[in-house]
């Protein structure tokens, strides 16, 4: 990311705030290792919307507004994409690394009047790998709305002044999904019938709200690079539901 950056043609405010929110993806990859570490079963959707959210976020900065991506960006972004191929098989197909992700989460045990740290089993039904796939692309909505507002601030610091109240709008519908999924994936992980209609309809609403507001305050280049991570993470999220 900081070779794109140091190569782009423009160091602008709008690849400053993508660039950053690529970066915080590492402290996701360093999560995503303690998962594994400890063997928890949501290590693999986890990984998986991580890995492919992370390949559009750098995607999406490699490709200029115009001409040709310089070669070090290129280059870096494919040895990111070989990575995270690498990281989604070993989670999905090796046998090893399956057999070991099947802990669950720990916590406070009082049994027999003697309080434990040990693993918890949730008293819920067994949740489906798909459940979880789901519940973790939703979890995204939120931070793909947020950070094309935070780019289209740069459009008010250029005298924009009346794109404000789209801007606090977008902001505030970000901050209203991530509580509206929280409720719902609550729901969903105790697998209610009504929690995956309202899931759909959380998706369907996201979409209708960000992808026009990319189009009018960033333009097509902004609802390209901003709105497909989102559209990914919509389909994913259907396709788990669906399975």
């Amino acid at each position: 990311e900081l070779l794109n950056y140091w190569y782009a043609p423009e160091q602008e405010f709008g690849l400053a705030v993508r660039t950053g929110w690529a970066m915080l993806r590492s402290l996701g990859f360093l999560l995503l290792i303690g998962h594994v570490k400890r063997g928890r079963v949501v290590a693999k959707p986890f990984g998986l919307i991580l890995s492919v959210t992370t390949v559009f976020a750098v995607g999406r900065l490699v490709v200029p507004r115009a001409g040709v991506p310089p070669l070090p960006g290129l280059l870096g972004f494919a040895v990111l994409t070989a990575l995270c191929v690498a990281v989604v098989v070993l989670l999905y197909r090796s046998e090893a690394v399956g057999a070991h992700l099947v802990r669950h989460r720990k916590g406070l045990v009082v049994e027999g009047g003697v309080i434990s740290w040990r693993e918890v089993v949730p008293k819920r039904p067994p949740v489906t790998g798909w459940l979880l796939t789901a519940r973790v692309a939703a979890f995204t909505y939120s931070p793909l709305m947020l950070v094309p507002a935070l780019v289209a601030t740069g459009s008010i610091l250029d005298g924009r002044i009346s794109a404000v109240p789209a801007v606090l709008f977008w902001f505030a519908a970000g901050i209203a999904v991530s509580y509206a999924v929280l409720f719902c994936t609550a729901f969903l992980l105790r697998d209610r019938r009504w929690a995956r209609k309202l899931l759909v309809v959380i998706t369907l609403t996201t979409l209708a709200v960000d992808l026009p507001l990319c189009w009018w305050l960033l333009g097509a280049d902004g609802l390209i690079r901003d709105g497909a991570p989102l559209v990914t993470a919509a389909l994913l999220t259907l396709y788990s539901l669906h399975r």
